[in-house]
């Protein structure tokens, strides 16, 4: 049964999207790739008491008279740089001196500044309270053994390659990187750098619609153009069906004599999911299986082909990643201007996300029709209007961030 629910045809393409594979790559090259599995921390960060400055570690107890006018002063046992281990325990009415990230002697229990206290290379002197506990970076402050590091669906971002690091990871298990390829159908396409021709258009889907999956996480591979033919167009989806975790094609999926897309997937006899949705833009497209790989084709508009890509493709692509996240995060924002044109379908609003006088609004980009695709230059969210629905100024909609 084709199913024609917009969410529920995304959740479909979910549940069919499976990372291909797993491989361990380098620590350094980690970046944004999906973890494929649970890290767990070993090791305690710092390892040590360390100091967070240049000072002087000290026993708090022996400062709890200090005064400007009656000052301790402290004999100095040692000094201890960054990565040198502590030799002198501290005792009563004594000190060390310490740089910052140095660790922490026995017996001290707090460190003072360099800056507040006056010294020479055999004592310092303090002339204020230092209480015990004060000024100490204490092991296990950013991390204790055995805590979630990363969990298995997550992106690796910067601050977790530091944490990874700082336990001596030295690679990491990832999801590869799905291969998705983009096919452009249409006899009226040129290629940039081509000359121009009469009637006929530059492909600009290939650069909007492959920018997309790129920013995605997936390795994205243009398989060019093919024209209005349908075996041509059926030839070449099998062939990158094979080879390919994802094939998406652009032009062919309106209702027609140029319906290329449902034609060409019955011909290769592919399980469709669906075929058109109630939703505006991009509602006209096909989803269909072979083999356990899945065939997207969209509008050959640019400004609908990308709309349903955000909303279906994205996520799809996402879970090909290996992303536990893969539907956006919804929220809701209040609308800087009405919308008053209620809808038989979902509406899809292009829009971008502003701050006016404390409050987090939906402004709705100019010119937001259909057919542009230049409404997605200011864009970094996307609003949702439920069909029949107009919405006052004011009013909430619910959106969620575009994918990059």
């Amino acid at each position: 049964m084709e199913l024609s629910d917009v969410n529920e045809a995304r959740d479909a393409l979910i549940k069919l999207a499976r990372p291909a594979g797993v491989e361990a790559v380098p620590l350094w090259e980690s970046l944004g790739r999906v973890l494929a599995e649970d890290i767990f921390t070993t090791l305690a960060v710092p390892p040590f008491d360390r100091s967070p400055f240049d000072g002087y570690a000290l026993r708090g107890e022996d400062t709890a008279r200090a005064s400007a006018d009656a000052p301790v002063t402290l004999a100095i046992t040692e000094d201890i740089p960054a990565g040198r281990a502590p030799a002198i325990p501290v005792t009563p009415g004594k000190a060390a001196k310490v740089s910052t990230g140095a660790p922490i002697p026995k017996g001290a229990n707090a460190v003072v500044k360099y800056e507040d206290t006056s010294f020479t290379s055999a004592a310092v002197t303090i002339s204020a309270p230092v209480k015990p506990g004060s000024n100490l970076v204490l092991r296990g402050e950013d991390a204790m053994p055995g805590t979630l590091a990363g969990a298995k669906g997550t992106p690796v971002s910067a601050a977790l390659m530091g944490m990874l690091a700082g336990q001596g990871i030295a690679e990491v298990a990832v999801y590869n990187r799905p291969r998705v390829a983009v096919l452009n159908t249409g006899t009226e396409l040129l290629e940039v750098g081509q000359p121009r021709q009469p009637a006929k258009i530059y492909n600009s889907n290939i650069f909007t619609v492959g920018g997309f999956i790129s920013g995605l996480g997936a390795e994205t591979i243009s398989a060019g153009t093919v024209c209005d033919e349908l075996d041509a167009i059926a030839a070449r989806i099998s062939a990158l069906l094979a080879e390919y975790d994802m094939v998406i094609t652009t032009g062919g999926a309106s209702v027609g004599d140029y319906d290329w897309a449902v034609r060409s997937a019955q011909k290769l006899g592919a399980e469709i999911l669906f075929r058109k949705l109630p939703m505006k833009p991009g509602g006209s497209m096909l989803a269909a299986v072979k083999d356990g790989r899945l065939l997207l084709s969209l509008s050959g508009n640019p400004g609908a082909a990308v709309s349903a890509l955000l909303k279906l493709g994205a996520p799809a692509i996402r879970a090909l990643c290996g992303r536990a996240d893969a539907v956006p995060e919804e929220f809701e924002l209040a609308m800087e201007s009405a919308c008053r044109r209620p809808c038989s379908a979902v509406r899809l609003l292009r829009g971008k996300l502003v701050i006016a006088e404390g409050r987090a609004l939906f402004r709705q980009t100019e010119n937001d029709k259909n057919s542009r695709l230049s409404p997605l230059l200011n864009c970094d969210v996307i609003g949702e209007v439920p069909a029949g629905v107009s919405i006052e100024a004011g009013g909430l909609i619910r959106a969620w961030r575009v994918f990059y």
